[in-house]
Order: C-alpha cells, then sequence, then structure tokens
C-alpha cells in the first residue's frame, strides 16, 4: 500500500506504548514552554538586568552536558521507561516548588537559578531513555514516520506554547505558569506509568563513566554515524542564529514581529511534518541529511539578502522545514542502524551535539555580528553551512552512499527488533 503524502501516522496506530510516551512527552513539552517562559520574566522583574536573565542558558548548558552524558550510559543499562518516569516525577517536584516560590510576596532569585540547572540535569539524564526507547516501542519499518510524529510536537509546542504562556502570564500572573507546568507533568506521569517497562539488553550493574567512550569510539568508527552528528553541528553552529532576531527585528524596523522570527522555523518544520509521507519512500538518507544542511545554508544566504520582513520570514520557514527534514533523517540513521545496547550512549552524544551547537552558533553569530554587521552574520553564517556539507559530502563518502536497503548495521538492527517482537 502506498504511503500517503500527509503524516504517516502507522506508530499511532500499531503501538500503544508509542502513542501514550508521544503523548507524554506533547503534554511535558507544551507545560514546559510555560516554565521557560516564566522563569526569565521573573528574573527580569526581580533583577532588571538582562545579563541576569541570559546567564540561566549558562546555568543550564553544563548539566545539560555532564548529565546528558551519563544518562546516555544509564540508558544502556537500565530500565529505560524507568529513568523516564524517575526523572519526570523529580521535574515534577521542581514545578511545585516554583509555584511555592512564585506564590511568596517577594519571590527569592537564587531558587530560579538553581531550579533551570537542576532541571537541565534531569532532562539530561532522560533525554536519552526516552529517545532509545522509541526503537523498542516501534516496528522497524516504521521509525522514519516515529521520527516525523516525534518532531510534530516540538512545532506545536514551538508555534502555540510561547503564545498561550504569554497569555496566561499577562493575565493571571506567573503563578499560574508553573501550576499548568505541574498540572502537565502529573498528566504525564500516569501516563508514562502505562508505558511497558523497556530493560536494557545488558546486565543491570552500576553505569561506569566510562562506558561513554564506547558510544564515542562506535560513532567515530563509522564515517556515516558520525557525518550526521557534523551536518548537524554545521546547521547549528553557522546557519540557526536564534540570537541575532532582535537585532534583525530592529533593522528591519519590525520589533512587534519579533516573535515571527522567533516562530518561522516552527512553522516550517510544522509544513514539513505535515507533508511527510514521502519520507517512507527515500532510502539513501544520508544524502538527504547532506542536502538538508546545504539548504538550511542557502536559505540563510537568502535571509541576509531578503529586502524586506516578509522575505525575511519566508528564509526562515525554508531553513525550518530543511532542518526538520536533516533532523529527520538523521533520526532515522540512528534508529534503523545502531543496536539497541549502543543507543542509549548515542542519543547522549546527540544531546552534547544538540545543547552545544545552538549555544556556540549564537556566540559566533553575536561576535560576527558586532564586528561586521547582522547582514554579514546571517550570509557568513550561510555560506559556512553550505560549504560545511559540501566538505562532509566529499570526506565523509560513506555518508552519501548510506541506503537503508543495503546497510548491513540496518539489517542486523531489523533482525534483533523482529526477533525480540517474535519473543514477546
Amino acid at each position: 500500500m502506498p504511503t500517503p503524502p500527509w503524516l504517516d501516522t502507522a506508530p499511532w496506530r500499531s503501538s500503544r506504548d508509542f502513542r501514550l510516551t508521544w503523548t507524554s512527552g506533547t503534554v511535558t513539552l507544551l507545560g514546559s514552554v510555560f516554565t521557560m517562559t516564566a522563569i526569565p520574566l521573573q528574573i527580569a522583574d526581580l533583577t532588571g538586568s538582562p545579563l541576569a536573565v541570559g546567564a540561566v542558558g549558562a546555568v543550564e548548558l553544563v548539566p545539560t552536558i555532564v548529565f546528558g552524558l551519563y544518562g546516555g550510559v544509564l540508558a544502556d543499562r537500565a530500565d529505560r521507561r524507568t529513568v523516564a518516569l524517575v526523572t519526570e516525577i523529580a521535574l515534577a517536584v521542581l514545578s511545585a516548588l516554583l509555584l511555592a516560590n512564585a506564590l511568596l510576596g517577594t519571590p527569592a532569585l537564587w531558587p530560579l537559578y538553581a531550579a533551570a540547572g537542576l532541571a537541565a540535569a534531569l532532562q539530561g539524564l532522560q533525554q536519552p531513555s526516552l529517545e532509545a526507547m522509541i526503537p523498542r516501542l516501534v516496528p522497524h519499518d516504521q521509525l522514519v514516520a516515529a521520527g516525523a510524529l516525534l518532531s510534530l510536537r516540538w512545532s506545536v509546542a514551538g508555534l502555540a506554547g510561547p503564545a498561550a504562556a504569554g497569555l496566561a502570564i499577562a493575565t493571571a500572573g506567573v503563578p499560574v505558569a508553573f501550576l499548568i507546568d505541574l498540572a502537565t507533568f502529573l498528566v504525564s506521569i500516569a501516563l508514562l506509568a502505562a508505558v511497558r517497562p523497556v530493560p536494557s539488553e545488558r546486565d543491570a550493574e552500576a553505569p561506569r563513566w566510562r562506558e561513554f567512550t564506547e558510544g564515542a569510539r562506535y560513532a567515530v568508527g563509522r564515517p556515516d554515524l558520525l557525518g550526521t552528528y557534523l551536518a548537524d553541528l554545521a546547521a547549528t553552529v553557522f546557519a540557526l542564529p536564534a540570537a541575532l532576531f532582535p537585532f534583525l527585528a530592529g533593522e528591519l524596523d519590525a520589533v512587534w514581529a519579533l516573535g515571527l522570527l522567533y516562530s518561522a522555523s516552527a512553522a516550517g518544520s510544522l509544513i514539513a511534518t505535515t507533508t511527510s509521507g514521502w519520507t517512507d519512500r527515500v532510502h539513501r538518507h544520508g544524502r538527504f541529511v547532506l542536502l538538508s544542511a546545504a539548504a538550511v545554508g542557502l536559505a540563510m544566504v537568502g535571509a541576509a539578502a531578503a529586502p524586506n520582513l516578509w522575505a525575511v520570514l519566508g528564509c526562515l520557514v525554508v531553513a525550518g522545514a530543511a532542518n526538520w527534514t536533516g533532523d529527520t533523517f538523521r533520526s532515522a540513521i540512528w534508529n534503523q542502524s545502531i543496536p539497541d545496547e549502543l543507543r542509549g550512549r548515542a542519543a547522549g552524544l546527540e544531546m552534547l551535539i544538540g545543547s552545544a551547537g545552538p549555544a556556540l552558533g549564537d556566540l559566533r553569530a553575536g561576535g560576527l555580528a558586532a564586528r561586521q554587521g547582522i547582514r554579514a552574520a546571517l550570509r557568513t553564517g550561510g555560506l559556512l553551512c553550505l560549504t560545511s556539507a559540501a566538505a562532509l559530502s566529499a570526506a565523509l563518502p560513506a555518508l552519501w552512499r548510506y541506503d537503508r536497503r543495503t546497510d548491513p548495521r540496518v539489517r542486523a538492527v531489523r533482525a534483533a527488533a523482529q526477533a525480540e517482537d517474535a519473543a514477546r
């Protein structure tokens, strides 16, 4: 039966546990947007300092990296559902503490930073287990469609979440944001608790830090896999500079449109997601990873040359759709070809790159813009991304040639998944 051109919902229909996990993640993500909006606003109200607001990112970065690495090791040792559930409960407790602090006559400042750092650490522990669960919950031939569905929730949250959070805070105050987040965590916990256990296939012994190096050596030893990480870095470091948007809005004399600049990429992702049925007919995933990175670069070059706000927004929508395409096929390569016993550590490495890339990209773009201007920073970043995609295509031909129909690792992972399904 041919795949429809619109969003393929087969994983929803075929796997109860995937439906529960997807819904849990969606509810949590929407609630978290309220807290992510409220914390900077509270800090700004308490301090009046942009530097104090920007410091939240610095507080979050190190715990995300450190605990993301450890979370990858943990995901390959422990029951992944249990790790996700326990960390979700801990995150709910943090939301309750933030609510209590917000209800004080004069909220304290330090709990906001402490909660941001602890939440980053807990999410670092949780995310590798959540990602490594998916290939155990979804049939192997539906993993591309599952990746598209997972990205859908990010697109929806990126579009609807900030607007809803801003409206709720403006009309009911900051405490209601934390209350909504706490309520969504309670719903998410109930949904995760209903998911079947996803135990590790390795011995249930205490994870060791040195085990992460095994995952890193595996990635480096596979040029096609290494190329997916490098292509992701090229896009996030060079061509997705969200830090420039406030200045770009001012240059365009459209400060009122700052929210549109931030949400344009999410709109592109949503459009791509809802028309993603074609992705299941693609077999050369590595080629599309590289072409998508090139398209992101070209879109940013276009944004640098765009004469008005609407042309800039159009380029950002294209960049968001292209970045979504690259993410989808990167995820397919990871899920379909990495053995289960290494999947958690691969997800930890992905989290490291996913956290470092945007931070480095904002730093690069801000420094270049200070010296050469906003448009030059956009143009240079786009050209660097485009050049990086071409260089990776030449330096790592294994990624360009990757074909899920003939790759021996894909066949091995598919056989292991079919054996597990037969044993259940």
